[in-house]
């Protein structure tokens, strides 16, 4: 069965944007990139809400044509731009990126379908929104909390909403030289799928 990774980057204090959606905190190197690169080779499906689409398919599709992109950010722009896109928005009426598809209702319905479909994992970048649904869902298979050396005092939480508690394994920790490090974690209760 394929799972649903939710990786995203983090403050110290928990905030995955800070309070005007800034992500210039976010240590993006060459052990980063690695690691975003190996992600997106283990995935076939990248899962979005509108507001993380729009951002991502506005600067990916440009990085690829820059010349000034490095050579590391051309390897990922070409798997972002060619990968399939899931888009979950009740508000957009259409998406426009290479190999996107937009669904608008039935999050829970449509996520437990694609998990028994043959394939590769699936992924959520950012998505505040939809992480919180995906969660009281029970759709998230694989947490990768990366927390980035940095408090901002102010932002918008990764987990916003939830109210109900969730006991999670810790599978293994992985640290960069940046001093990053990605917790990675598993609901207690799920089993390993892979």
């Amino acid at each position: 069965m394929r799972k649903v990774i939710l990786s995203n980057s983090i403050t110290l204090d928990g905030f995955f944007e800070g309070p005007n959606k800034e992500l210039d905190w976010h240590i993006v190197d060459e052990e980063f990139n690695q690691y975003t690169n190996d992600l997106l080779s283990n995935v076939d499906a990248l899962l979005f809400g509108r507001v993380t689409y729009q951002l991502m398919a506005d600067y990916w599709p440009a990085a690829a044509t820059n010349p000034s992109t490095s050579k590391s950010d051309l390897e990922i722009a070409d798997k972002m731009n060619n990968l399939p896109k899931i888009v979950f928005s009740k508000t957009l009426q259409q998406v426009g990126w290479n190999n996107s598809r937009l669904v608008n209702d039935n999050i829970a319905e449509e996520i437990s379908k694609m998990k028994q479909q043959p394939g590769k994992d699936m992924v959520i970048f950012g998505s505040g929104s939809i992480v919180s649904t995906f969660m009281q869902h029970g759709l998230i298979d694989e947490y990768r909390i990366i927390v980035n050396p940095v408090v901002l005092g102010n932002g918008k939480p990764l987990f916003k909403g939830i109210n109900d508690k969730l006991n999670l394994k810790l599978l293994k920790t992985r640290v960069f030289g940046s001093g990053v490090v990605i917790l990675y974690y598993q609901p207690i209760g799920k089993e390993e799928t892979k």
